[in-house]
């Protein structure tokens, strides 16, 4: 089987059978080509079947001397054993060349994290005599409330809404739906902005009906459009920070684990898969880990 055939097959398996978002499957399908540009590049005439693990590692390097920063190799290295589990799979091929590699260390990052009283500095920032005033503070109180990515907020439809008992159903990376608490104040700013500027649009499109936050138009907001709004309220709120809409989500986790709640709680809030992706949260704050140690531990009881 030739390149361009094996990777239009991977493309429908990662659609069908892994249900990978649209972005996912092209930043993988692009990944997967570089390989087979390498290939061609080097004048080795390899279907995929036939690649073995030292042509990859000499790929990786090679990429490695172009200046391919560690998350983006780790991310390649991520498709192109996702692309091998897809030929096994399909018999394509007898053998996974990936593996026995291993991916670049990467370093340990450490996410920027609003203070409380930087948080409400952003929420009291919203001009609330704007109309998208309302839309705006109810979207930061959501952020904030429920550690939402970006594109889960924008996606947060009306029919997910369970206001009256709490809850809001997101769907998540994969299309994964998980239950999220929300807290009072997020639902009273929610409702505000329902019953009031969000009521009185005329113009909402019919297919973006059912979508909570709209912009002017009467569509879904974008991604984009959110991250300028939180951009200029930071700035508007005179937070230097470098502060994003996944500055709240890190900001909802770290409030939440240095007052005390449990780590796989806070996992199946955020919806991650593993926990070792929510123990990052734990290293944010150490002069508060030392405090606990210090009042806790029993070596230092007197």
């Amino acid at each position: 089987m030739n390149w361009q055939t094996a990777i239009n097959g991977f493309r429908a398996y990662m659609l069908l059978e892994r249900s990978l978002s649209p972005h996912t499957i092209e930043a993988y399908i692009s990944d997967v080509g570089k390989l087979a540009q390498y290939l061609e590049l080097t004048g080795q005439e390899l279907a995929p079947a036939d690649l073995q693990t030292d042509t990859l590692r000499a790929f990786l390097i090679w990429l490695n001397e172009l200046g391919l920063g560690a998350r983006s190799q780790a991310r390649l290295l991520s498709a192109l054993k996702t692309f091998y589990k897809y030929l096994l799979t399909e018999h394509i091929a007898a053998t996974d060349p990936t593996e026995l590699l291993d991916g670049p260390r990467l370093p340990r990052h450490i996410p920027e994290v609003l203070s409380y009283d930087e948080i409400q500095r952003m929420m009291d920032a919203v001009d609330l005599s704007d109309p998208q005033g309302a839309r705006n503070r109810a979207m930061l109180e959501t952020l904030y409330a429920c550690g939402l990515r970006v594109t889960e907020l924008v996606e947060l439809r009306i029919s997910n809404l369970y206001l009256d008992i709490g809850f809001v159903k997101v769907t998540g990376k994969g299309d994964k739906e998980r239950i999220v608490p929300i807290g009072e104040e997020a639902v009273k700013h929610i409702r505000l902005y329902m019953e009031g500027v969000r009521q009185g649009m005329m113009n909402i499109h019919k297919d973006h009906a059912n979508y909570l936050f709209l912009n002017r138009r009467g569509k879904k907001l974008t991604r984009v459009m959110v991250f300028l709004i939180i951009k200029e309220l930071a700035r508007i709120a005179g937070i230097t920070k470098n502060v994003s809409p996944h500055t709240f989500r890190h900001s909802f986790a770290t409030h939440l684990i240095e007052g005390g709640a449990d780590l796989k709680a806070v996992q199946d809030m955020l919806g991650h898969e593993s926990i070792i992706t929510t123990e990052i949260y734990t290293h944010l704050n150490t002069d508060y880990l030392r405090e606990t140690v210090l009042q806790f531990h029993p070596r230092n009881k007197g």
